[in-house]
């Protein structure tokens, strides 16, 4: 099995981990919020179902983006990755404003009932089991963006968890102070932190899934690993300053080096050479390589 196949099995466990978690709280915290007549459990529960689909969806991404090259993809579908991310970031955030602005109508109309011990018992099982997604999903698949999406949303779940768990105990503490009319006030005020803190988290996948799709140049390991592959090659073949462009989309990495070279030096064979040895220093970096390789006389070709 080769290094992309192995990494596209490993992202198809990882997602599928993710997926069977949602379903699990979700249908919990349904339940619960149902059985228990608590508003806050029925929302992260109705949230994490909701996040079911977000887990299916990226597996169907995965899937698409597996497909071979066709003749109306003739460069695949890499693109739908970057897609799904933006799609991921875009739900949590509308979620997040949902939450906030539902919770500052709780405040101006009251308040809500007080929570039960009930809901500290579902916000530490909740938030264990997103514990345990955030752990394992890195160790399921490293290098894959979409789990890497999951893990982040499991992370917004776990703090969640923790914000109603506290919001719960403030209450009930409050509650056996005698403190009875600032209890309906605890979960409306902590959800509306837990929103302004999760925020940066579908930014992230925003801004990670945005720069992909408007090719922006990848991160700065794996530039660094492009810049020694090239300088390497350079070295062995008597080469220049190679001009690097490059860009990440999904699991493909696009690479264009070019090289000035001085007139009838050089044929297409030996820039044959260049190029697959280019290719072959790149693959260890667990993505698909798209490489091209110019050697031109032209400087203006360069830049």
């Amino acid at each position: 099995m080769s290094a992309i196949d192995l990494a596209a099995k490993q992202e198809t466990r990882g997602l599928t981990l993710s997926l069977y978690a949602s379903i699990l709280i979700g249908v919990l915290g349904i339940g619960w919020g149902i059985l228990g007549d608590s508003r806050i459990v029925l929302f992260d529960g109705v949230y994490t179902l909701f996040g079911t689909a977000l887990s299916g969806l990226s597996l169907l991404a995965a899937w698409v983006a597996s497909r071979d090259a066709t003749e109306a993809y003739p460069f695949g579908r890499e693109a739908i990755i970057p897609v799904a991310i933006v799609m991921q970031g875009a739900a949590l955030l509308a979620t997040l404003v949902v939450a906030l602005v539902d919770s500052i109508s709780l405040l101006l109309t009251g308040g809500t009932e007080a929570a039960k011990l009930g809901v500290i018992a579902y916000a530490a099982i909740s938030g264990a089991i997103a514990l345990i997604v955030v752990w394992w999903l890195p160790r399921l698949s490293p290098g894959s963006e979409l789990v890497a999406a999951e893990r982040d949303s499991w992370q917004a779940g776990a703090v969640l968890s923790g914000l109603i768990g506290l919001g719960a105990a403030a209450t009930v503490g409050l509650v056996a102070l005698g403190l009875d009319w600032m209890a309906p006030y605890g979960d409306p005020i902590l959800v509306i932190l837990a929103s302004i803190t999760l925020a940066p988290v579908p930014w992230r996948l925003l801004r990670a899934g945005g720069r992909e799709l408007l090719e922006a140049a990848p991160s700065a390991q794996i530039r660094d690993q492009i810049t020694a592959a090239a300088v390497e090659v350079s070295q062995a073949h008597g080469l220049g300053e190679p001009v690097i462009r490059a860009t990440k989309l999904g699991r493909r990495l696009y690479v264009e080096v070019d090289y000035l070279v001085e007139p009838g030096q050089w044929d297409v064979s030996a820039e044959d050479v260049v190029r697959r040895e280019l290719i072959a220093k790149l693959e260890g970096c667990g993505r698909q390589v798209w490489a091209n390789v110019e050697l031109t006389t032209d400087p203006a070709l360069t830049t």
